[in-house]
């Protein structure tokens, strides 16, 4: 199969309508160390696009799968996303154990993406490390027709699985919430988010068992706690923890594979040695930080410490405003001691409020 390297009809709302939107897979080779240097002069050099060429993992590999981050996506001044800092991000994570990413996740701002921003990350991202890391795509929608559409833009420009979040707001009946992960799972592999904090509805233990049948199903991210992991894993069924504090114990007490983690942001190699192996005594002392991290809606407490460690721009697409200077000082308190295991960081700034730039529109 050829990539397509652009799509054309672009909506007039900044984002992807059904009709096919006008979005470069990439504008230009991003070069930020030697190896993605090599990797930018031998893709260039072929003429059919790397998501082509690159061998996409099956389905049981991905299956298996133990520590997927949702990446963070940092911008410029100017509000656009900042791929060099990305491509830096990205690289910390493949240097420290990470096996795969969420993009455009909840943590990654895909709520505040146009869904040309989504897919070309989406892209860039497989183009740059597809073969060192498994690429999952946040391209659901609580509209069927979007997210049908957004995941064929996904698996199209390489994509090795898609993250499919249940219908939020206009809420639908379970048939219909039947209907609509059946539509996006029959395009390819997926994971099917539970996180009724977010959306305001729960996805039910027999919708996940029905769908556990579909060949594409990967397994559920479960955000309502370990006892509800533990029923999935006990009838087969894969699952990723979704709460940073209660993962390792997913993991070692309830049979999860392992965590979509926002925390592995900043400590990485942590979270790989915690899924790797039972550490007690690690998780308990990130307890704390991981409660400063969520101390205000995710990606907030995120968006501040990587800003704080030197590893992003202090730029903040709004509603998204950083922690405040009283809880700033708390979370140097609590990076400080995990400074060495803050890939790319130097130092831990407190940071004045001045520094932070806050957009509205860009």
């Amino acid at each position: 199969m050829v990539v397509p390297t652009t799509f054309s009809g672009a909506s007039s709302h900044g984002t992807c309508s059904h009709a096919q939107c006008s979005l470069p897979v990439t504008r230009q080779p991003l070069q930020t160390g030697p190896a993605q240097q090599s990797r930018a002069r031998q893709r260039r050099g072929s003429l059919v696009p790397m998501a082509a060429a690159l061998r996409r993992p099956s389905t049981e590999e991905l299956k298996q799968t133990k520590l997927i981050t949702a990446v963070k996506t940092p911008y410029e001044p100017n509000g656009r996303i900042d791929l060099p800092a990305f491509d830096r991000l990205v690289q910390h994570q493949v240097n420290n154990g990470v096996e795969g990413l969420i993009i455009g996740g909840t943590t990654g701002e895909g709520q505040l993406m146009s869904w040309d921003e989504h897919i070309m990350l989406i892209a860039h991202t497989v183009n740059m490390y597809g073969d060192e890391l498994k690429v999952y795509g946040n391209t659901g929608s609580n509209s069927t027709r979007e997210a049908v559409h957004a995941t064929r833009q996904g698996f199209a420009v390489g994509m090795h699985a898609a993250l499919q979040i249940n219908p939020y707001y206009g809420k639908t009946s379970m048939t219909g919430l039947q209907r609509h992960f059946e539509a996006c799972l029959d395009l390819g592999p997926a994971i099917v988010y539970n996180v009724p904090g977010r959306t305001g509805q729960d996805i039910p233990d027999h919708i996940v068992l029905d769908l556990a049948s579909h060949p594409n199903f990967l397994g559920v991210k479960e955000c309502t706690g370990n006892s509800r992991i533990q029923g999935y894993t006990e009838r087969g069924v894969a699952c990723w923890s979704g709460n940073d504090d209660e993962a390792h114990d997913a993991v070692h007490d309830h049979g999860a594979t392992g965590v979509i983690s926002v925390t592995s942001n900043v400590v990485p190699g942590l979270f790989a040695a915690m899924m790797a192996g039972r550490q007690d005594d690690m998780n308990a002392s990130l307890q704390g930080l991981i409660s400063w991290l969520f101390e205000e809606p995710n990606p907030i407490g995120v968006n501040t410490a990587l800003a704080m460690c030197g590893l992003v721009k202090p730029v903040f697409r709004l509603p998204y405003v950083p922690l405040s200077s009283k809880q700033r000082a708390a979370g140097r308190a609590l990076l400080q001691p995990f400074l060495e295991h803050i890939p790319g960081a130097s130092a831990v700034n407190e940071m004045e409020d001045s520094e932070f730039h806050t957009l509205a529109s860009f």
